[in-house]
């Protein structure tokens, strides 16, 4: 696996730049699909959800526009690690770009329910023909919908985590345990879909977080440390 020193040097430019897309990641996903919503969407109260959506409109643009930087922040992580990756295992790290693409697309497809809450709710001609509290209810229908979404699909996402730990964990200029944690990540990920799927009761958030803590340990060493460049420039 040894690399030229200045194809190392591209690598290092491109661990600081999966460090900088990964912050960014966090940071807008944390707005668009956790804080914003929840001052949006109140559960089980389509009336004040609804007007709540109405009485805030940027707020609410708000929301989808932090997920839009998250996907676009992702779809440049999945092009950085491929990068990063692809000396360890080119298919593998292919493999996980795949992964990656379709759980940001059926995301994106989720997010999209969300955001037509505010299409139910503005002055359409179309629903008009609907009174203002199926409107109410049809519009918190959209985002729960959105909701489903997202959490049946999360093991796709969850897989691609997996994927990009095992490289990680594999690479030897990667810190091996950050790699773990990723794959442990990835798997709270899909035991979470599965959960939701097939045993509701025990679909906690708490799977998430050791993705998330994974995560913010992975970004601040892309920031800090990058890649060790004597492993990839020494000798087989």
């Amino acid at each position: 696996m040894p690399v030229t020193p200045d194809h190392a040097d591209t690598l290092q430019r491109y661990a600081r730049a999966a460090g900088v897309a990964m912050l960014l990641s966090i940071v807008f996903g944390f707005l668009g699909e956790m804080y914003l919503p929840g001052k949006i969407i109140v559960a089980g109260n389509a009336a004040q959800t609804a007007a709540n959506i109405v009485q805030h409109p940027m707020l609410f643009r708000l929301s989808f526009a932090a997920y839009l930087v998250e996907a676009i922040c992702d779809v440049a992580l999945m092009v950085f690690f491929y990068i990063l990756l692809k000396p360890v295992n080119r298919n593998l790290a292919l493999l996980s770009v795949f992964f990656g693409i379709v759980g940001t697309v059926t995301f994106a497809v989720a997010q999209s329910s969300f955001y037509s809450a505010s299409v139910i709710l503005g002055d359409s001609s179309v629903m008009a023909a609907f009174t203002v509290e199926q409107r109410n209810a049809l519009a918190l229908l959209a985002t729960k919908i959105a909701g489903t979404i997202a959490w049946l699909f999360l093991c796709i996402y969850g897989i691609a985590t997996m994927l990009r730990g095992y490289l990680i964990a594999k690479s030897g200029y990667l810190p091996k345990l950050l790699g773990i944690l990723f794959m442990i990540g990835g798997a709270g990920f899909f035991l979470r879909s599965a959960a939701f799927l097939l045993a509701p009761a025990y679909s906690s958030p708490i799977l998430l977080m050791p993705l998330a803590l994974a995560a913010i340990a992975l970004a601040a060493w892309l920031l800090t440390r990058g890649v060790d460049r004597r492993v990839l420039t020494s000798p087989a």
